[in-house]
């Protein structure tokens, strides 16, 4: 004999297959969600776009940061090494700030130490040009913080004597976050000392 009890029974046993089953589905769906989400942000984290002439939209692919250190670095201790040995009577002191962005208390060290020594007021008072012919560094990029040693060469300009001379320079990079337009590359000279400095002999 049938008892309506066991068609309850039945009726539920169903409903909660379907709730679970509609539970189970509601929590996959999220899951996939959230990783289409996070894929696409990973995505548009390692892109970058510009916008045509014409107004549409090209996709340029960003080269990871590893790649693009060694371009960075060169082009910041370039850029270091021509504000901060690069001088006349005009330029010194704009250029001598925009290089003390470029590095930590031992650049700025060494910038008191020549100015103590009068270095700068000579340069104003007989109007010498001083001006870097060549940047070339050697990197370290191993481990950050990455190590370098830069020669120059650069010749002062005494109006009727030109003597040039090579420097060379250590230190070491650290990243930092990027100053637009103080600190473009984000990376900051530490531990910086003038290793050692030449006159080149004129072979005339």
């Amino acid at each position: 004999m049938k008892t309506p009890y066991k068609s309850i029974y039945s009726v539920l046993k169903i409903n909660r297959f379907i709730v679970l089953s509609v539970v189970i589905v509601a929590f996959l769906s999220n899951v996939f969600s959230l990783w289409s989400v996070f894929d696409i942000n990973n995505k548009m984290l390692n892109s970058m776009f510009a916008v045509n002439t014409d107004g549409s939209v090209i996709p340029l692919k960003l080269i990871s940061e590893q790649e693009n250190i060694e371009v960075e670095a060169l082009a910041h201790l370039e850029l270091f090494h021509q504000y901060f040995y690069g001088l006349d009577a005009s330029n010194f002191e704009r250029n001598l700030e925009k290089a003390l962005w470029l590095g930590d208390s031992s650049v700025d060290n060494i910038y008191r130490q020549k100015k103590a020594d009068g270095l700068y007021n000579r340069l104003i008072q007989y109007s010498l040009v001083q001006k870097v012919n060549e940047v070339d560094t050697e990197l370290n990029l191993a481990a950050e913080p990455y190590e370098f040693r830069t020669t120059i060469t650069f010749e002062i300009n005494r109006g009727s004597v030109v003597d040039v001379y090579t420097m060379v320079t250590k230190g070491q990079l650290v990243k930092v976050d990027r100053h637009f337009p103080r600190n473009t590359h984000g990376l900051l000279i530490t531990n910086f000392f003038e290793n050692s400095l030449r006159k080149v002999e004129n072979e005339n």
